[in-house]
């Protein structure tokens, strides 16, 4: 590819990405938990874009009023980006979609898109996670979300990076040595999304030959990327521990069978599971952030919840510490005349990248002339793509969204969190220069 033709640069001729951001950032969808429970946030009735937001894919800058109505769940968010766009006639993000096949599953909130140059090459699937957090957003941006959830997490980003690839990507479509499959995925955050399209077949019709997908990652410098092999996040599973008592007097124990102390002896006992029987050379963390029971001081209660979660970097070692998780709960329990069940609410595995698809993608990024750095190091969080790259070999980036001196100080998850607006060029460029590289090599 001739420098003068790079994706960063084409970019930069058609305008820029921030409208996309706007306009998911604005709508804040919250994930599907699991399937156990929805958020259902309301929607401003105005939402207000500054000049210049929505013009990525338009050369000058337009300022809108929009009015949108009430939409609840993801399937509400994949229908807002594949229908009201397209109906309002703005021409930004559904520009890709609608010169593309798609194919739109409405239940689930998942959208799939396809480019094909070379109908007889391979096919190569990029992803992007859309859904919001449950909080509220104290970024100060004049587009910040107005309702109960945000994109704290990027995700917003991530969805705008995929169109704007997938825009260029159509644009090249005939010198594409294969087909791009574009998989924009509900329900990350509670890791329930890309292991239900899986089972749904996101990776059949047309059967996929490898993956990629992609994080922004803040107080890092925009422009700069990074990317790595092998085991590069951990598992993760939530787990609910519901202890059952008997309730009573706070003066009278002795006729009760309190699960606050049932508890307490459980959570300990768990923690000597990484001290005492995970070799110290293996990282593995079990975090429990909620114990909740009781309504009084003088009230022993009947029962408490426990969550948590089990994060490590070995399958093995995971599969054996929830056996023992169980085990240890069960007759913890039993020991103070309680009961204890454990259920994995929700949970995926550990992200293995493969050597081969990174290195292809790489020499890809470095012909773009984009700034990858291969990293050794994993990260402790979890990324439910990893339910994709356990089925066909994949690869992952993360790209800089800005530094504390661009006002993008703060970490992800974060309500006052910020990403600077050029860092969708860069992560656009190397989602679409990527895969045109691995299809031109495989």
């Amino acid at each position: 590819m001739k420098q003068t033709d790079s994706y960063t640069r084409s970019i930069h001729r058609t305008g820029r990405i921030g409208s996309v951001l706007a306009i998911l950032w604005m709508l804040g969808i919250p994930a599907v938990m699991c399937g156990v429970y929805h958020m259902f946030p309301s929607v401003p009735d105005l939402l207000l874009f500054g000049s210049g937001l929505l013009a990525m894919y338009v050369p000058t800058a337009i300022s809108e009023v929009i009015t949108y109505v009430p939409m609840l769940g993801s399937a509400s968010y994949i229908t807002f980006i594949t229908g009201n766009i397209s109906n309002l006639k703005l021409p930004c993000a559904l520009n890709a979609l609608e010169m593309a096949d798609v194919e739109q599953n409405s239940d689930a909130g998942d959208a799939v898109a396809t480019v094909t140059g070379n109908p007889q090459g391979k096919v190569f699937l990029l992803r992007a996670d859309m859904d919001a957090l449950p909080m509220e957003e104290k970024s100060g941006l004049p587009f910040a979300s107005q309702r109960s959830c945000a994109h704290t997490c990027g995700h917003d980003m991530h969805t705008a990076m995929l169109l704007g690839a997938a825009q260029m990507l159509k644009e090249r479509e005939k010198e594409l040595n294969g087909t791009v499959k574009f998989m924009f995925q509900p329900g990350e955050e509670v890791l329930a999304g890309a292991k239900s399209m899986v089972e749904a077949g996101i990776l059949e019709n047309p059967h996929v030959d490898a993956a990629m997908g992609a994080h922004m990652i803040p107080m890092i410098p925009v422009g700069l990327g990074g990317y790595g092999t092998g085991v590069v996040s951990a598992s993760s599973d939530h787990l609910v521990i519901r202890i059952a008592g008997k309730g009573g007097h706070g003066a009278h124990p002795h006729t009760a069978v309190d699960p606050i102390n049932i508890g307490v002896h459980i959570h300990l006992a768990l923690q000597e599971l990484i001290s005492r029987e995970v070799d110290p050379a293996e990282t593995v963390v079990l975090t429990f952030g909620k114990f909740q029971g009781g309504e009084a001081a003088n009230i022993i209660p009947a029962s408490v919840v426990m969550e948590g979660t089990l994060r490590t970097f070995n399958e093995e070692l995971r599969a054996r510490l929830l056996a023992r998780i169980e085990t240890v709960c069960t007759h913890t329990a039993e020991a103070f005349q309680g009961s204890a069940q454990v259920t994995n609410l929700c949970s995926t595995c550990a992200l293995v990248i493969d050597e081969d698809t990174a290195q292809s993608v790489a020499r890809g990024w470095q012909k773009e002339g984009l700034k990858m750095v291969l990293r050794s190091d994993k990260m402790s969080g979890s990324e439910d793509f990893s339910e994709v790259a356990a089925h066909v070999p994949s690869t992952f980036f993360v790209m800089g969204g800005g530094t504390a001196e661009d006002g993008c100080g703060v970490g992800l998850h974060s309500p006052e969190i910020r990403f600077r607006e050029e860092a969708l060029i860069y992560g656009a460029a190397a989602y679409a220069s990527g895969a045109e590289a691995w299809l031109g090599t495989h």
